[in-house]
């Protein structure tokens, strides 16, 4: 086996949906806080783990996205791990970009801001920008 074949070998041990896609849950290094969700192709992952930067798959757009590309809020990659059934990726990660750290693109520290209390969602964490103001 080669040098670049046993390089890839790590790429090859993650279990891809049929999509190609794994899921990506992001971590605040620092505090344990869970910033976002996102999912992750073999490019991506593969240019996270090159550049200690996240990259993520948007589903929508299609493409490999940048994390902090348009706002700004880059998360610094320190350390990724596989699950036991090795089809979820965890980063953990330093929020850069705005100080508080905004992982959410409503303007807030973490896209799970909403707690269910009595059948009802609520959103319990403060915006600490306008999304208007991040995104133009």
């Amino acid at each position: 086996m080669n040098d670049r074949a046993n390089a890839a070998g790590w790429l090859d041990q993650v279990r891809w949906d049929e999509r190609g896609l794994v899921p990506a849950i992001a971590q605040e290094a620092a505090t344990g806080d869970v910033l976002m969700f996102a999912w992750m192709d073999r490019q991506a992952l593969q240019k996270t783990a090159e550049l200690g930067r996240a990259v993520y798959f948007s589903r929508s757009r299609g493409k490999l996205w940048f994390k902090g590309e348009e706002s700004g809020h880059v998360q610094t990659v320190h350390e990724i791990r596989l699950d036991c059934d090795a089809d979820v990726v965890l980063l953990k990660v330093t929020q850069q970009g705005h100080t508080p750290a905004i992982a959410c693109h409503t303007g807030r520290h973490s896209c799970f801001f909403s707690v269910l209390r009595d059948r009802q969602w609520h959103a319990v964490d403060p915006v600490l920008k306008d999304p208007a103001s991040i995104y133009n």
